[in-house]
């Protein structure tokens, strides 16, 4: 199986979902102290280069790949990449199930201007104490849609590739 965790940038709630993911941070809905955050591999990281890119985390505790990718405002991306890996099953008999999961509706508005100020604007001394504040307070949503996707790949579904737009953490 494949975790494909996504959302506009690809370096804020898609990294910490990959780190609750393969347990690198405590699984559980207690607040993330700022370095626990801060330690995160790709936490604010990333760059506009980086955009489009499908970024591998590592395996899980089930040998499941953990990967994200950062799609901008492109609402196109993810169904590309699923007919894309429709296409690969359909013709090269590629059998791993992917599940693509939305982390966008857990971004609160202090990481959404933390982002713009540290990423867009390189302001880290404003845009990462912002991202930080917002991290602390999604980090539960986070965990527990991190969570659910986990879920969904271990119920008996014999859909191949799953969206999950994940619109209940809104």
């Amino acid at each position: 199986m494949i975790y494909i965790y996504n959302d506009y940038g690809g370096t804020h709630t898609t990294s910490l979902a990959a780190a609750y993911h393969l347990k690198q941070i405590t699984q559980s809905e207690r607040k993330l102290t700022t370095e626990e955050i801060l330690n995160v591999k790709f936490f604010n990281k990333l760059t506009k280069n980086d955009f489009g890119k499908i970024i591998f985390h590592g395996i899980d505790e089930n040998g499941d790949s953990v990967y994200t990718i950062g799609r901008k405002s492109s609402k196109l991306v993810v169904p590309a990449l699923r007919d894309l890996s429709l296409l690969l099953e359909s013709k090269h008999h590629f059998e791993e199930k992917i599940i693509f999961s939305n982390t966008s509706p857990t971004v609160p508005i202090l990481m959404s201007i933390g982002g713009f100020f540290s990423r867009g604007l390189k302001i880290d001394f404003i845009g990462v104490p912002l991202l930080v504040m917002g991290a602390k307070q999604c980090c539960g949503n986070i965990f527990r849609l991190v969570e659910n996707t986990k879920q969904i790949g271990k119920s008996p579904n014999e859909e191949q590739v799953i969206i999950l737009a994940n619109e209940v953490y809104k």
